[in-house]
């Protein structure tokens, strides 16, 4: 077991680190902005809320499999070999989403939201076809790593992310957006899905 969480925590740290640390180095060196909004909303508020379930998700992203590495054993009937490999292969997808979306956000790249901040409308790529391709491929990184370290810590990461990404998106994002590009982003919300394809658009 030593062996698939030593695997996961490298993963999740390599990936943390250039999700939040290098993309923001990237985004300040290319616009003199690194991109941190921080957490919205006052707190006890749906959008604070957002902002600590998502703090606690990246903690115990890597929480769970130094649990595991501690002797914290996997949960009932989380099958073996095959299910890690899976697992591994999943996040492998994950990790390489969740660059080339974020890359594909350009100057437009934010991690929260500030309201007055005019960025351009991305549509393009991944984003033609859902509007949050970021959120959908942090989810599929959760959900590989936690199919590698099968314990309750990587249960409860991958709720509280689930959760977290929801009220982000639903409250705080989508809100934010509609006022900000109003007719263009209505249109846009008819065309693409929210998390994947033709799923949460818009309809007439």
């Amino acid at each position: 077991m030593s062996g698939w969480a030593w695997t996961a925590l490298i993963l999740f740290v390599g990936w943390a680190g250039y999700a939040f640390g290098v993309r923001a180095a990237v985004q300040h060196h290319q616009t003199g902005d690194a991109g941190f909004r921080g957490i919205s909303g006052r707190p006890g508020s749906a959008s604070w809320w957002a902002g600590v379930l998502f703090v606690l998700a990246m903690t115990g992203g890597a929480a769970a499999p130094v649990a595991a590495l501690a002797g914290l054993g996997n949960l009932p009937a989380t099958g073996g070999a095959a299910v890690r490999w899976a697992g591994l292969a999943v996040t492998l997808v994950g990790i390489a989403a969740t660059t080339a979306a974020q890359g594909a956000m350009g100057a437009s790249w934010r991690v929260g939201v500030q309201d007055g901040e005019h960025t351009a409308l991305v549509t393009s790529g991944a984003f033609a076809l859902v509007r949050n391709p970021v959120f959908t491929a942090m989810s599929v990184t959760a959900a590989g790593l936690a199919l590698m370290v099968p314990n309750a810590v990587a249960v409860l990461t991958v709720a509280a992310l689930v959760a977290a990404i929801q009220l982000q998106v639903r409250v705080v994002e989508e809100p934010y957006l509609a006022r900000t590009h109003a007719g263009a982003y209505a249109a846009y919300t008819a065309t693409a899905g929210r998390f994947v394809p033709d799923v949460g658009r818009r309809r007439a």
